[in-house]
């Protein structure tokens, strides 16, 4: 599906920096570079060699604008299965701009978020969630999130569901079989293989359903908030967790008075942490402000770590954040392990039953490796660590699975209800579509759009 126009964009982050790159897809992006970019190496590029590099001067007219080593990649062995010409220059903001803006004059026009991957996607290059993936590869934070888009634009996930689709077209094929041949008489015998394998394409789809959870933690990150009551060493945790001095530390109360947000790699889990401000009673209006935002943060995080002096007794605001806790996923951190200890874990594991509760010192570092093994326990549950290429990423193919695991049981209810051939042959389509969904070999233009809508401008 080759598109009609040709298309440029700045492929490469805003800023300064060394190389920046101009690139440019469809049937006259060599046209439209050749007019600009004259090679040293040869007399016009228009004669320029398929993957190659060449060095050469852009020109706007008979004024040089830039230096720039120049790749063109002949269809259909390029990213959109189209004639693609990167523009490799200076990486300076305005002569980017100014080249950007030579290949809209000489042919090209404006790219639109993440229209090149779109034509990949159009021309069959890669599947949706291939396509997907190419986002959330930029996007990864940790070697775990990394893997899972790796996999994913790989095909890990696409290939199995591909797999179930071509299984369902079989049974469509022998239920049709049977309407057309009925004298065969061989209905009986079909329907129960279909009842047999739909089943089995259940389990699988139940099974990579349950890798959601994990898969959605991995490319956006657990909502994490760190919550206490001052000086209890909420912000000496951030640092440690994100192996750096990124939070001010002192034994003067209420020191952070505003939420921190960073992103930690807890053993390849990304946490988006929130430090908070330390819970207590004040009459400092900004600090108010901080103790409010950090009884909300409690409400809204996937997972609070909770931490409590353990060299001190109990004071009332550990009592206030305690009430808070009931119905929370949280990990309860008894601090300052390395001191003489007032609070035990068995205290705590009476007031917060069924909340893992561990003893942690920041300062030597005791317990922050079972912290670590906790929070992967969280995360991963039953699933194999090293198999993300095969997790289900987002909520829309979850969203797709969960109905599509609906309407295999509206297949099983069919034929368990008695019903001819001809309603199990309808109910397995819907479900045969619903899976393109995933891949995109059935899905509308609009959610097409709206999927590409969210990429950045140039890829």
């Amino acid at each position: 599906m080759q598109q009609e126009d040709t298309i440029s964009a700045i492929a490469t982050p805003p800023g300064e920096g060394g190389i920046g790159i101009v690139r440019i897809s469809g049937p006259n992006a060599v046209k439209t570079a050749a007019e600009i970019f004259w090679p040293k190496s040869c007399a016009s590029f228009t004669e320029a060699e398929s993957h190659r590099a060449y060095y050469g001067k852009i020109m706007d007219g008979g004024r040089m604008v830039d230096e720039a080593v120049v790749i063109l990649m002949r269809a259909p062995h390029s990213y959109t299965k189209e004639d693609v010409v990167e523009l490799q220059c200076h990486g300076g903001s305005f002569v980017l701009r100014r080249v950007l803006e030579l290949t809209f004059r000489h042919g090209a026009r404006p790219a639109e978020p993440g229209e090149f991957t779109k034509r990949a996607f159009l021309n069959g290059r890669l599947d949706l969630t291939q396509a997907q993936a190419v986002m959330d590869l930029i996007e990864a934070k940790t070697d775990s999130s990394l893997r899972m888009a790796a996999g994913h634009l790989e095909g890990m996930v696409s290939k199995e569901i591909k797999g179930l689709r071509h299984d369902i077209l079989e049974m469509i094929a022998h239920l049709e079989a049977s309407i057309d041949f009925p004298e065969d008489d061989i209905d009986d015998v079909v329907i129960d293989e279909v009842r047999e394998r739909i089943s089995d394409i259940r389990e699988k789809l139940v099974k990579l359903v349950k890798t959601a959870h994990t898969g959605k933690i991995l490319r956006d990150g657990l909502e994490t908030a760190i919550v206490g009551r001052p000086n209890v060493g909420k912000s000496s945790l951030l640092n440690a967790l994100l192996h750096e001095e990124r939070a001010i530390v002192t034994d003067i109360p209420g020191t952070t008075r505003d939420s921190i947000e960073e992103y930690a790699n807890v053993a390849g889990v990304p946490l988006h942490i929130i430090d908070t401000a330390g819970i207590r009673a004040t009459d400092d209006r900004v600090e108010m402000m901080g103790v409010e935002r950090s009884r909300g943060y409690i409400e809204k995080a996937s997972l609070v770590l909770a931490l409590f002096d353990a060299s001190s007794s109990l004071q009332k605001e550990d009592e206030e954040i305690i009430g808070l806790l009931q119905d929370k996923e949280a990990i309860v951190l008894l601090t300052k392990g390395d001191l003489a200890a007032e609070l035990t874990k068995e205290s705590f594991e009476k007031l917060l039953p069924g909340k893992t509760v561990l003893t942690i010192s920041t300062k030597s570092g005791e317990g922050m490796e079972d912290l670590e093994q906790e929070i992967l326990s969280r995360v991963y549950g039953d699933e194999a660590i090293e198999q993300e290429g095969a997790f289900v990423a987002s909520a829309r193919e979850a969203h797709l699975l969960n109905e599509a695991v609906s309407d295999i049981d509206a297949v099983l209810d069919t034929i368990e209800n008695g019903m001819s051939a001809d309603f199990v042959v309808i109910d397995l389509r819907t479900l045969w579509e619903k899976l393109g969904e995933i891949t995109g070999e059935t899905v509308g233009e609009d959610i097409i759009d709206e999927i590409f809508s969210r990429f950045c401008l140039g890829k």
